[in-house]
């Protein structure tokens, strides 16, 4: 099969799984929870659009450029999705606590200097400035994103936060697809672009996100299992400390006045 049909192929089947992620997001509320990660899924959708307009009617530069501003808008709206998932993870009542807030911060930096320092690794020479740009801003925001999410969800797993079903699943696609970006961007920067390896690797990244998008289809579209009942014992033992608390509280008030 040809080359462009395959890549053809791709496209429509983005497109397709983002409207359908789209739909799900809407048809079940879950865009007011998620905005952020709605709104990537629309700039999604559009970013197919555009691009795929540019590519047969416009020239290979203008390819290139609006490629490399969707680039920056995407990686924006998912480092806003970062914070929006760790913001239900550590702040479910609205409000970050000063410990969590600090311990997320270094690893945001943390994540930010080992980023920078694979985006700067030798690379095999491109023929212009803006292919090396947009290579190693590919290698750097996978790698960004991959840690951000592996680091966030170590440090909740330390801090032992509950995690929310749909958060989990966002979250893990998301952190999948990122280190299948790291493997494949990598991959990228030591073959070069243009080679029947580098070609397989661009492949592999697409069919990825083809199956995360279809898992965040399938798990945003359940809804999330029903909290567990307390056994009858847990139940009364917090009944008995309700009494207790209730009690001491009295005691308290009398000896005020």
């Amino acid at each position: 099969m040809p080359l462009a049909s395959i890549q053809d192929m791709f496209w429509v089947a983005g497109l397709v799984a983002h409207l359908i992620l789209f739909f799900v997001l809407w048809k079940r509320a879950r865009a007011k929870d998620f905005p952020y990660f709605t709104a990537l899924i629309v700039t999604n959708i559009v970013k197919t659009i555009v691009l795929n307009r540019v590519r047969y009617h416009g020239s290979g530069n203008a390819y290139r450029v609006t490629y490399f501003g969707f680039a920056i808008l995407d990686l924006a709206l998912q480092l806003c999705v970062t914070h929006e998932l760790a913001s239900h993870v550590f702040a479910p009542t609205g409000k970050w606590a000063p410990d969590i807030r600090k311990g997320f911060a270094v690893v945001a930096a943390f994540s930010v200097l080992v980023a920078s320092l694979l985006a700067c690794l030798p690379t095999p020479p491109e023929k212009t400035l803006l292919k090396s740009i947009l290579d190693r801003g590919n290698v750097f925001s996978s790698a960004l994103l991959c840690e951000l999410f592996v680091g966030m969800i170590a440090f909740s797993v330390t801090a032992r936060l509950p995690w929310k079903t749909h958060v989990a699943r966002i979250t893990q696609g998301l952190g999948f697809y990122s280190l299948v970006g790291i493997l494949t961007e990598s991959g990228h920067s030591v073959l070069g672009s243009g080679t029947p390896l580098s070609l397989m690797l661009t492949f592999v990244r697409m069919t990825t996100y083809l199956i995360c998008a279809t898992y965040w289809i399938v798990t945003l579209w359940r809804d999330p299992p029903a909290p567990r009942e307390l056994p009858d014992e847990m139940r009364q033992q917090l009944f008995t400390l309700q009494r207790l608390v209730a009690y001491d509280l009295r005691k308290l008030r009398s000896l005020k006045r």
